[in-house]
């Protein structure tokens, strides 16, 4: 693979960043890095500090599902982060926006977010984004964003990926350096994350790039089905859904899953 060496130093070192990456911590294989993160951050490691792995056993998305990677193949982060119990909407908008923009600095695609949290390139996934966070008493102790950048493999070579799934080097057609998407990842994720916390509208640019806003699309939430038209979102990351009969409804980012459906008539 390409300048692929992503436990070296120079990452570190090379970074222009205040905080993010400045503790970076490299595992050969981890069950998640979300769950090294967690443990790290009880035990009081620094606000920034990085969490890397060349392979999970155990890599999870949203709702519990499983997130598949072969080893040496994809970006698999995780950051400790200490921001005020208001802001920890805005860390999933900050990680899409920094995974589009690490993505265009190093190769010629254009990335879109689907809400919430899923990266694409013409539609089919590339990567996503997991915020977990730890209160106690009312008081946000630490999050962890993580995020899953599919590099440099075929999803379509592994039957437990799904079909509408694709990498960066399935797109461009040859290998991308994994260090040079990192560094640019982890420099425009303190970008946004700083933006937010000083009152920057952050959310704008992520509406901006969301490819889900003017479709008709299908949300379920357990045993609830809703469809309409995704009309808009606020800056809590909330979508509006106009249905049919004209009802709005507002789906947060959750135990709910939104795909594309077609429309009536």
């Amino acid at each position: 693979m390409t300048n692929d060496n992503l436990f070296s130093t120079t990452i570190s070192s090379s970074l222009k960043t205040l905080f993010i990456g400045r503790d970076l911590r490299y595992f050969d294989s981890v069950t998640s890095t979300n769950e090294v993160a967690r443990e790290l951050a009880r035990a009081g490691i620094p606000e920034g500090a990085t969490i890397l792995a060349n392979h999970q056993d155990a890599g999870r998305g949203r709702m519990g599902r499983t997130w598949v990677a072969p080893p040496g193949s994809s970006l698999l982060v995780s950051i400790v982060l200490r921001p005020a119990l208001a802001e920890v909407n805005s860390l999933i908008m900050a990680a899409a926006l920094a995974t589009t923009r690490a993505i265009e600095s190093a190769t010629p695609l254009r990335a879109s977010i689907k809400w919430p949290n899923d990266v694409e390139i013409d539609g089919k996934k590339v990567g996503g984004i997991l915020v977990e966070s730890e209160i106690e008493r009312g008081q946000l102790l630490f999050a962890v964003l993580g995020t899953g950048l599919n590099v440099n493999f075929n999803p379509h070579e592994h039957a437990d990926i799904p079909p509408t799934a694709t990498s960066l080097s399935n797109e461009v057609g040859h290998p991308i350096g994994r260090v040079t998407l990192l560094r640019a990842y982890l420099e425009a994720l303190e970008h946004y994350c700083l933006a937010s916390r000083g009152g920057a509208p952050v959310w704008q640019e992520w509406r901006d790039r969301l490819e889900t806003l003017g479709k008709w699309v299908r949300l379920t939430s357990g045993d609830s089905v809703t469809e309409g038209w995704a009309e808009d979102v606020d800056s809590s990351g909330t979508l509006y859904i106009r249905q049919s009969n004209g009802q709005i409804t507002k789906a947060r980012a959750g135990e709910v899953t939104l795909r594309l459906a077609q429309p009536p008539g």
